[in-house]
């Protein structure tokens, strides 16, 4: 049995500096039924969290797998969220665009970060076939943030030391509240 077919609806989002952030994910390997009870939760927890992409490992479970909201992919608000496994970048925009991007890891934290304006990804669905898709500003945007979390990249390590040790120091806060509670 796979260890991420155990359906929990809406699920804890990992907040920094929770280490597991920092893990480099495994490839999917299991598509399909395997596959959807994750997916599915991962769904209900980024619309809990009122988020326009959600990556596997925010969640616990570290693997190549991400998913972005269906308005912000250009399809129906009704749609169900687009399904990145096993993601690869293949091509960003030198054009670029700098806008306040934050994370459901960090809540209430938004910095300013320059990213690619346009992004071509490769993934495979929730079948496991392969599809390419390209985006421009949000959600280029989305592609590559929700591709950093893959390696453990995170929002932090997109700022200057100074903003670094503020966000560091709320969040830690932040943690140690919610531990006492």
């Amino acid at each position: 049995m796979s260890p991420y077919t155990l359906a929990m609806a809406v699920r804890p989002i990992l907040r920094y500096p929770d280490p597991r952030l920092r893990q480099s994910s495994a490839p999917v390997t299991e598509f399909g039924d395997a596959l959807r009870p994750l997916v599915a939760d991962m769904g209900e927890t980024m619309f809990a969290a009122e988020g326009a992409g959600l990556a596997a490992i925010q969640v616990g479970e570290p693997l190549r797998l991400f998913i972005v909201d269906a308005a912000v992919a250009g399809r129906a608000e009704t749609d169900p969220p687009v399904v990145f496994a096993n993601p690869e970048l293949v091509k960003l925009s030198e054009e670029a665009q700098t806008g306040d991007e934050g994370c459901l890891s960090f809540p209430g934290v938004f910095v300013p970060v320059k990213r690619a304006m346009r992004a071509t990804i490769k993934a495979q669905d929730i079948e496991g076939n392969w599809f390419e898709m390209e985006g421009s500003e949000l959600l280029a945007r989305a592609f590559q943030h929700e591709s950093d979390h893959l390696t453990g990249r995170l929002l932090i390590d997109m700022v200057g030391p100074v903003k670094r040790e503020i966000i560091k120091r709320k969040m830690k806060k932040e943690a140690a509240a919610a531990a006492e509670t």
